[in-house]
């Protein structure tokens, strides 16, 4: 299924807000600016809008309009509220980015898969172990599986590249929400491996578990993304609801 519009339009608004074509305190064009500009109804510029709000980037004011209150964060590589691929949070964050795949291989889940990922004993899926790289440094290692029969035609080319985009772009997937659980865990041999880790420096990671479905309500990823600590942030924008 293609984008809405509010979401090329979210989109467009947070890549001016971020490069800095609204500085900060700044008020974005009026409502009626933005219906001429995009071609779309008030509707419209107001769901694009409430999603900023959400996200942190800007603020509504009664009467005045809506203002920029985005402030770059140092070392935050993800956002909690929102399903954000390494790519894009790379490229969010203006930092040159690489994937290796360091294993794609076909599965079925077993006894102790299907505990761990939720998907039923017998599912056929991908399973990838993928390095990424903030530049040139390896700081997260992603053990992925995918629901076969969802991500037809996956390769090890499309997984360095891109997952999502291939799903959303060539297989019109939408991608609904992703459950996800923080914790702190020991260092494994393939972590040391792969992120490049001395156990004598750090003997624990930070592990990123997260169940993502699309708009049939499908599990089709469960996800275990496992992060050097000495880069490890995340961002969120709370919001408080008076009680």
């Amino acid at each position: 299924m293609p984008r809405a519009k509010y979401d090329h339009i979210y989109l467009d608004l947070k890549e001016k807000i971020e490069r800095g074509e609204y500085a900060y305190q700044e008020f974005l064009p009026s409502e009626n600016t933005m219906v001429c500009t995009y071609g779309c109804s008030r509707n419209t510029v107001r769901r694009a809008v409430s999603s900023l709000v959400r996200d942190g980037y800007v603020q509504t004011m009664q009467g005045k309009g809506v203002r920029n209150i985005f402030r770059p964060v140092e070392q935050t590589l993800f956002t909690l509220g929102t399903i954000e691929s390494f790519r894009e949070s790379a490229l969010r964050n203006q930092l040159s980015y690489s994937t290796k795949v360091v294993l794609f291989t076909e599965l079925t889940a077993d006894d102790k898969i299907a505990l761990r990922s939720g998907f039923p004993r017998g599912t056929p899926l991908y399973y990838l172990q993928r390095v990424h790289y903030l530049e040139g440094k390896a700081l997260i290692l992603n053990h992925n599986y995918f629901l076969k029969e969802c991500v037809p035609g996956l390769t090890p080319e499309i997984a360095e590249n891109t997952i999502y985009g291939y799903l959303e772009n060539t297989l019109h997937m939408t991608i609904v929400n992703s459950k996800r659980v923080m914790t702190v865990e020991k260092i494994t041999e393939i972590d040391e491996k792969y992120l490049e880790l001395n156990r004598n420096d750090y003997n624990c990671l930070a592990v990123v578990t997260s169940h993502t479905y699309n708009s049939d309500g499908v599990m089709f990823e469960y996800t275990q993304s496992r992060h050097r600590p000495d880069y490890f942030s995340f961002q969120d924008n709370a919001v408080r609801h008076p009680v």
